[in-house]
């Protein structure tokens, strides 16, 4: 017995090394990739705004520190990540399934829509029913928007990549068709809809700032999202139909109805980003309501890996570059194309990184 077992022992050592220098090698990557792909756009950036005769690395430090400078600047950031790190979750349960889900701005929009619709239609109710009916009419309409282009898939073997892009002018231009006509603020001399009922406002949690539990609840969605794809069968059914079709099928698995799981998922979260804009923000529905969280959450999604943890942190980030913007706008003097043209950058290297991390892990043929 006592010769089996050291037989055995080294072989044990081995396979404990071999996994322990594995879980390193992806940890090493999953933090690598993103780093340098915000390295190489910051870097890009500060040539370009070298060449415009401007400071770059000054620029950067006046970003950062406005950015951190007190609780109302950080409670700001925060503001931000909360529609991006909701997007960036739905986006990764879709891509997961191989879903490229390219309409979360649309859903977004019918998420923000369906809020004002309902926050200004019951007067009456307390806040502990009204709150909660406005997030749920923004999450169903955005997962029923998305799941317009999930069934056309399905179906019609329609590509999403061109019925989401599709399904995004259709929401705008349907909001700012509402705002100038049936949901316009008569007493409003701007296209915007009537105040939501206070009762339907969410709370604050950091008062005086704007910052609302949404944030809150983003990072809790974002934990539980995790736990769906990878602790549960459903979310492991979700991950097998993303990596081959066939094979779900031969499990007896149906493609059909995760690919419909997935994408009404993703047009939820992005619905409730549009509800947090409206009952957490803005409180009224305006033409553009959104600075472009849907394109943005994308980039958030990728830089994450399609995960939804990481897209907690990725979804910061690039808050921190969004606010960070607009200081380099008022403090710094930056035109807004330079600054338009940064934002640009950052989403490209992020692109291009998670593009070759994808090619990276493929197999080899």
């Amino acid at each position: 017995m006592a010769n089996i077992d050291s037989e055995r022992s080294p072989s044990a050592g081995s396979d404990i090394l071999n996994g322990l220098g594995r879980a390193f090698t992806k940890t090493w990557q999953a933090v690598a990739m993103p780093a340098a792909a915000v390295l190489v756009s910051m870097g890009c950036g500060a040539l370009l705004l070298a060449l415009n005769g401007f400071n770059g690395w000054d620029i950067f430090t006046v970003m950062l520190s406005g950015v951190f400078q007190d609780t109302r600047s950080i409670a700001e950031v925060l503001l931000k990540a909360t529609p991006l790190i909701l997007i960036g979750v739905g986006l990764c349960v879709a891509f997961r399934c191989s879903i490229w889900n390219i309409g979360a701005e649309g859903q977004l929009y019918a998420g923000a829509v369906a809020t004002t619709a309902v926050g200004i239609a019951f007067p009456g109710l307390t806040s502990w029913i009204y709150v909660p009916l406005v997030i749920l009419a923004g999450a169903l309409a955005g997962a029923a928007w998305a799941a317009i282009a999930g069934l056309l898939k399905i179906y019609f073997r329609a590509s999403e990549i061109v019925t989401t892009i599709m399904l995004n002018y259709i929401a705008i231009i349907a909001t700012s068709w509402l705002v100038t006509g049936p949901l316009k603020d008569a007493a409003a001399a701007y296209p915007q809809s009537a105040r939501l009922l206070r009762e339907a406002w969410m709370p604050k949690i950091l008062p005086p700032t704007r910052l609302h539990i949404g944030i809150l609840i983003a990072i809790a969605l974002a934990i539980a999202a995790y736990i769906f794809l990878f602790r549960s069968s459903a979310g492991y059914a979700v991950r097998v139909v993303g990596i081959s079709p066939h094979a779900a099928r031969y499990a007896g698995m149906s493609v059909s109805r995760n690919i419909l799981l997935a994408i009404s998922i993703s047009g939820a979260m992005a619905g409730l980003a549009g509800a947090f804009e409206i009952a957490g923000v803005t409180f009224r529905l305006y033409q553009n309501i959104s600075p472009g969280y849907g394109f943005e959450g994308i980039a958030v999604a990728l830089l994450a890996n399609n995960n939804p943890v990481g897209a907690i942190f990725s979804g910061t980030l690039f808050a921190v570059l969004r606010s960070g913007s607009e200081i380099m706008q008022i403090n710094a003097q930056v035109p807004q194309v330079l600054v338009s043209v940064i934002q640009g950058i950052v989403i490209l290297s992020v692109v291009g990184f998670g593009v070759y991390r994808f090619r990276s892990a493929r197999p080899s043929e």
